[in-house]
This record gives C-alpha cells, sequence and structure tokens, in this order.
C-alpha cells in the first residue's frame, strides 16, 4: 500500500478504529513523502478507466452483496458516479461494504485511491479481505488538500475507484466530485457524517450505514428505497 502526503515532510498518525474495521488502533505508522500525487495521476502503469471493463457509463458495477445488489439499480453501484456512505461516526462498516469491489478491482491490477481515512489502513486485515496491497494507494491528506486531491483523483480519469472520507464536504463540493467521477469515469464513494443527511446531495445514491453491517438506502436514483435495512456483512 502506498502512502503519499503531499505538500508536507513524513509524520506520524495514530489511527482511532479497531482493527476489525480495517484500522490499526495502537501503532502510529510514519507515511513516505512526496511532493504531490502527480507520480500516480499521471504514470503510464496506471489501469485507465476508458480502456476498463466498466468504464461504460451507465453500468452498475456489482458491490459483492447479493441483497443489495437485489436492490440497487443495475444491480451494483453506480458506475462514473459517486455514492455517498452516511453514518454517525467512521468505521462503521464503510470497509467491509466497499472490500469486495476493491478487492475485485485491485486483483484485477486497478488502482484504488484512499483519501484521508480516519485511521492507518491495516494492512493484515485488507490482505484477509483478498485486497491486492500493491494497487491501494492511500493520500494522507486533510481539509482542502483532501477536497482537491479527490477531485484531482477522480476527474483524471486513472483509478478504477476513490474512497474519501470529506466531512467538511458540502453540498457545492459534493456536486463538484459528482462532475468530476463523471468526466474521469471513476467510481467514487464519500464518507460524510450523519448530521449531512439533511443536505441536499447530487449523488445519484445515498446509504446510511448502522452498526452490525446493516445500512437503508435514503437515495437511489433511478429506483425506490425500500423502508427495510439491508444486511451486508457479518460485521465490521
Amino acid at each position: 500500500m502506498t502512502t503519499f502526503q503531499p505538500s508536507r515532510p513524513p509524520s506520524c498518525r495514530h489511527s482511532l478504529l479497531a482493527v476489525s474495521d480495517g484500522y490499526r488502533c495502537h501503532c502510529p505508522i510514519r507515511g513516505r513523502s512526496m511532493s504531490s500525487l502527480e507520480s500516480l495521476l499521471d504514470s503510464r502503469q496506471v489501469w485507465r478507466a476508458q480502456s476498463g471493463a466498466d468504464s461504460q457509463g451507465g453500468e452498475a458495477i456489482a458491490s459483492g452483496h447479493a441483497a443489495l445488489d437485489a436492490i440497487l439499480p443495475g444491480g451494483g453501484w453506480p458506475s462514473a458516479a459517486v455514492s455517498e456512505l452516511l453514518s454517525a461516526g467512521a468505521g462503521n462498516g464503510e470497509l467491509a461494504l466497499l472490500w469486495p469491489v476493491i478487492s475485485r478491482m485491485t486483483r484485477e491490477g486497478r488502482p484504488v485511491v484512499l483519501v484521508s481515512p480516519p485511521g492507518v489502513p491495516y494492512p493484515a486485515a485488507w490482505r484477509q479481505a483478498g485486497v491486492a496491497l500493491e494497487q491501494c494507494h492511500w493520500l494522507d491528506v486533510q481539509g482542502r488538500e483532501a477536497l482537491w486531491a479527490t477531485e484531482q483523483c477522480l476527474r483524471a480519469g486513472c483509478c478504477a475507484a476513490v474512497v474519501a472520507w470529506l466531512p467538511q464536504a458540502d453540498s457545492r463540493l459534493m456536486r463538484r466530485l459528482q462532475v468530476a467521477a463523471a468526466s474521469g469515469n471513476t467510481l467514487a464513494f464519500v464518507h460524510r457524517p450523519l448530521a449531512k443527511v439533511s443536505e441536499a446531495s447530487p449523488a445519484p445514491l445515498r446509504l446510511r450505514l448502522h452498526r452490525h453491517a446493516e445500512l437503508e438506502i435514503l437515495k437511489c436514483r433511478g429506483g425506490f428505497p425500500p423502508a427495510r435495512r439491508i444486511a451486508f456483512g457479518t460485521g465490521a
């Protein structure tokens, strides 16, 4: 798993969540400093969205959770679009929800970018989930840098998927990210706090995550959200 820290020297970060959530709970990790993420965006070795199997706009991408795919329009995540994940706090199962699609993409040699995760990614948990760590890129950025990095990665079209934790993102910024995802033909997931649930959002899909690996579909473009919760795993 490659770590980038744009525009600042290496620093130690302590994670916030438990190992079972995919983050390490007790050991700091020192990231590798880079002046920017241009080396990722400009690399000729990265997968180009325009040539991938999931590149055709409008085609859904299987989530890997049968119960969820059976309800989502097209049978999966909306491609070239932002799927919004809302919860009372990070670590409510967002990684358990996304690991199947991340695992599949990285094993196919397609890069996935994590922007500003709330804790240090725990490699053993990611490997156990079947993720090819050499295709995962962790951007250790915060605030405006995180917003900028997310938009650039989405717009560049060189990533199979971008997963960003952006508690500060408002509806205007979400609209920009949706435009960037469509422009770059990139699968995008943005985690925001539950306090944002009442805000208007351009995301075609909005999910509320609950404890015990359950979710609610709050908004589902092209379909009708079911009233019941959906189980998607064995706990996260």
